[in-house]
């Protein structure tokens, strides 16, 4: 395999710096863009997400741009977070955008990040990148529609995508990465989040337990992100997300099994909000029907080392004890 020069803006949270620490073993260069730079294997530039200078430098003649650029949605949707998620995401893409049309050797692909939420609530049926609908303001129940966090989260998720292929670059091959909640056995990673509720006997079904979770492994979506870079039949958006999403009620039984926890007691709908309401966070990240599935990657030929929930918590749970 042939070394790469990678830059990662915004790389430094957890998916970033667990794809900056496999592309790194696997003997690329790496850059992470940050407005904080840290001690890391890899080199660290600052830059301030808004303005050029000159971080502009490392992604002249680099391979490749994964930007990761944005601020976390693990929080309240209060006007001025919500201008900060908004802002975190469509202005970086802009700025990078501009710097990139702009280079005289730009780099050969530039993967930027996006959501697998920007599709709709989905019981009934899959969502892959071609019949797949996208969301806003649809109907959750037979009188009741989405509400305005859910679309808020979803604009957003389609505005990052409208600026990120608004300027056309002939020579940087673009793929927008509608990515799962990527788990990693990790503190602070959604992962853990989870498992507590397992841990202290709160391991039920969320609300009626029959949403869909759609999910992703670390080393999966690691190895989803190598597999772009060096196919170049890949273009426009792609689901990031294991083959196989499966209803709450059954994600947490696996998640239990994996802990050897034999029980854990449901949490209805309103206490999930009155819990978000104090964790300071939004119910749509578990109450939310996510049924997304990597049909691009699978026509292609990837091969998932985690395809399934159970395998994949097993080995994140395994992991997880192996910290102590």
């Amino acid at each position: 395999m042939i070394p790469l020069r990678i830059v990662l803006p915004g790389g430094s949270g957890q998916v970033g710096h667990a794809l900056a620490r496999q592309l790194q073993q696997q003997g690329h260069h790496v850059t992470v863009l940050t407005r904080s730079p840290y001690s890391a294997p890899w080199q660290t530039v600052h830059w301030d997400g808004q303005n050029e200078g000159s971080w502009t430098e490392t992604l002249e003649g680099a391979d490749v741009c994964i930007n990761l650029a944005g601020r976390s949605v693990n929080c309240r949707y209060t006007p001025d977070h919500c201008a900060a998620i908004y802002n975190s995401r469509i202005g970086t893409t802009r700025l990078l955008n501009r710097v990139i049309a702009n280079m005289a050797a730009p780099p050969r692909v530039w993967l930027n990040a996006s959501t697998a939420t920007i599709y709709r609530h989905s019981l009934d049926r899959d969502m892959d990148e071609a019949t797949g609908e996208l969301g806003g303001y649809e109907l959750i129940g037979k009188k009741r529609r989405a509400p305005e966090t859910w679309n808020f989260s979803i604009q957003v998720a389609k505005d990052w995508e409208a600026e990120f292929f608004r300027i056309p670059t002939p020579r940087t091959r673009k793929v927008a990465m509608r990515s799962a909640i990527t788990f990693s056995p990790t503190a602070g990673n959604a992962f853990e989040t989870f498992l507590n509720l397992v841990r202290f006997s709160f391991g039920g079904k969320q609300g009626n337990g029959r949403q869909f979770v759609s999910w992703i492994h670390e080393d999966d979506f690691a190895r989803a992100v190598q597999y772009l870079i060096d196919h170049d039949e890949f273009e426009g958006p792609v689901n990031i997300a294991a083959p196989n999403p499966l209803p709450n009620r059954e994600f947490m039984e696996a998640l239990r099994d994996a802990w050897d926890m034999p029980n854990g007691l449901p949490i209805p709908a309103f206490a999930v909000e009155i819990g978000a309401f104090f964790l300071r966070t939004e119910s749509e990240l578990v109450l939310k029907s996510r049924r997304v599935v990597p049909g691009r990657l699978l026509d292609a030929g990837f091969e998932f080392d985690f395809p399934t929930w159970p395998e994949a918590a097993h080995d994140l749970v395994r992991q997880w004890k192996s910290r102590d």
